[in-house]
């Protein structure tokens, strides 16, 4: 996992940019940790952070080839996990390897087939290509979304990244966020190709985008597509075992350190067991890690939410798979900690995330780093299988919005603290039905397909398009920010392809959440994550955790020019700073929360602010 930043200006020889290039390059620094490298020749700038994962010291970038016609240069982030296969195809067609990482396969790939490149790849992966011999600049994002991807148009080429920072580092990129930006921001509706700042876009998962002195063009070049799916429930349930062993398989491989994120649920007990089994055919041990909080385990207070605690479950699989396992266990203190949520914003670019979870994910993949450098995760299950309870909840089927959306409804909202002038001007609950109405036309349906099998395409289609790429963004920002590459085996588009097909009866056939997955895998997981029931990602129970929240309000609060307040009403945030600790709704600490992430962001970023 790699950083990568560009510029591409058409009316200027860009070798006089150095500073200005280094500068975006330099942002990227907690993405690549291991090597730094720059490139300029023309109108075209390149420059990339590297964390090593694969040919540690032959995978140098920016990586180029010089050809008569001129010199083809990549800047490439993420893991083609199809790389030996495709090596080997080269090399049939004359291709000579100086290396054996999988950046210098797809330069050579593109070399190749050109842009067509995009569909032979299986991994995740953002990249770009500067052509020489054509002038051209090409810009490719993974089907899923995996690796992030940003540019900015410019009046004569563009600027690209893999975050905003990249770009926000160049002057022709103003740190300015419009109305419709604060909306996606406050929204979990993830607009596909916004960026939340002014003017900048984000490549959306499966396009490339091309850009010449003719323009910008842009290609689609893998979307979800709907088509009927034949095999009976015997059938299915084997080629969901036999596609997950694949993969595992292929994203084990790596020339440093793996471990798995155990969290005692069903998705990642999987993923643990299955590499614990491939890797001991190599006389392997996997490590795996799990999050705790100090003293939850003894304390535990079930809810509407959490029904049991994790580290019971983590511990039955690290037994049953033979893990070298650790429990990172974290205190209130550490996750209300000012500098840990800067660094969470700071990952991020954004006041955005879900409080103690953000923090306490963050801590976890630092201290995971002093170990691994490759972690597999449990990630997106949820979405490809149908795991989440607003699949099961009649109303949130039946909602005219987002199903995420009518579930959360039940706790309340953290923009319930927007002041007045700015939530009639941002009118959210009109932007989320536009943005809902205009994800359901995206929706096929199969011939004879009933209305309800439809309707549960439809929820799964926009958690696969738009939910999924929420926490896939979470996920990649917080552990490259620890030095982490974190894997998404679940992500792997011919996995997704296929369940996605599968029909509602057949991946819920039992009544329960996630059967395929759990049919599949009923081998390898201990029985009492069979029985066990979803449970989400965990957050602290700890009252001190609440009262260091108010604690940190206050400060704000005491701080009355603070830009915060042109965004947030000072009453409500004032009336849920001083609440007794345990009339602190859920959604009153998010409430809290959010307070705290702006004021931080408004802090550190200074964004222009466009409010009307």
């Amino acid at each position: 996992m790699c950083g990568i930043t560009g510029w591409v200006s058409f009316d200027r020889d860009l070798r006089s940019e150095r500073a200005t290039l280094e500068a975006m390059t330099e942002t990227m620094s907690c993405r690549g940790p291991d090597d730094h490298g720059t490139w300029a020749e023309g109108p075209a700038a390149l420059g990339h952070r590297r964390l090593a994962i694969i040919d540690l010291p032959g995978g140098r970038q920016p990586m180029s080839v010089s050809t008569p016609e001129g010199t083809v240069v990549l800047v490439y982030s993420g893991e083609t996990y199809n790389f030996t296969e495709l090596r080997r195809e080269l090399t049939d067609c004359g291709h000579r390897f100086l290396t054996d990482s999988d950046t210098e396969v797809v330069l050579h790939a593109y070399l190749e087939w050109g842009e067509a490149l995009a569909g032979r790849l299986n991994g995740m992966y953002a990249f770009a290509v500067w052509d020489g011999r054509r002038d051209r600049l090409v810009m490719v994002r993974d089907r899923m979304g995996v690796k992030p991807f940003y540019y900015y148009p410019t009046s004569d080429g563009v600027l690209f990244g893999s975050e905003p920072k990249a770009i926000l580092a160049h002057p022709l990129a103003p740190s300015r966020i419009r109305l419709d930006g604060l909306r996606d921001m406050f929204t979990m509706v993830k607009t596909p190709g916004h960026a939340i700042w002014d003017g900048m876009r984000e490549l959306e998962p499966g396009t490339v985008v091309t850009v010449d002195r003719q323009g910008m063009r842009r290609h689609v070049y893998w979307q979800l597509e709907t088509r009927a799916h034949t095999g009976d429930r015997g059938t299915t349930i084997a080629t969901v075992r036999s596609l997950l062993d694949d993969i595992v398989r292929r994203q084990l491989v790596a020339d440093v350190p793996r471990c798995t994120l155990l969290s005692g649920g069903l998705d990642s007990s999987v993923m643990t067991a299955l590499a614990a089994r491939q890797l001991a055919e190599h006389s392997e041990k996997v490590r795996s890690f799990a999050v705790d909080f100090v003293g939850q385990t003894d304390n535990f207070i079930a809810d509407e939410l959490r029904a049991t605690p994790d580290t019971p479950y983590v511990h039955d699989v690290a037994l049953a798979s033979g893990t070298e396992h650790q429990d990172i266990v974290l205190d209130a203190k550490s996750l209300a900690d000012l500098d840990i949520r800067a660094e969470t914003i700071r990952a991020r670019d954004l006041p955005v995330g879900i409080g103690d979870l953000d923090s306490s994910l963050y801590l976890l993949f630092r201290a995971i780093r002093e170990h691994s450098t490759v972690a597999l995760s449990g990630e997106s299950a949820d979405e490809v299988f149908g795991g989440y309870r607003q699949f099961f909840d009649e109303d949130a089927r039946r909602a005219d919005t987002f199903p995420w959306m009518a579930q959360a409804e039940r706790w309340g909202s953290d923009s319930d603290v927007l002041n007045r002038a700015l939530s009639d001007a941002l009118d959210l609950k009109s932007y989320v039905a536009d943005s809902y109405g205009t994800a359901e036309l995206d929706v096929h349906r199969v011939d004879g397909e009933s209305d309800f099998e439809y309707r549960m395409r439809q929820i799964c289609h926009m958690h696969l398009t738009r939910f999924v790429r929420v926490l896939l963004d979470r996920k990649d920002r917080l552990s490259i920010a620890a030095g982490l590459e974190v894997r998404v085996p679940f992500c792997d588009h011919r996995l997704v392809e296929y369940v996605y097909n599968t029909p509602w009866s057949l991946k819920s056939f039992d009544g329960r959440e996630k059967s395929l997955l759990r049919e599949a895998t009923a081998d390898l997981i201990p029985r009492s994550v069979y029985d066990r029931t979803k449970s989400p990602y965990p957050s602290t129970q700890d009252p001190k955790y609440a009262v260091a929240i108010q604690e940190h309000v206050k400060d704000i609060l005491a701080r009355p020019s603070h830009p915060v307040f042109d965004l947030l009403d000072r009453e409500r945030v004032h009336q849920a700073a001083h609440r007794d600790t345990p009339q602190v709704t859920l959604a009153s600490r998010r409430g809290l929360e959010r307070t705290v992430n702006l004021a931080l962001w408004l802090d550190m970023y200074k964004p222009e602010l466009m409010l009307t």
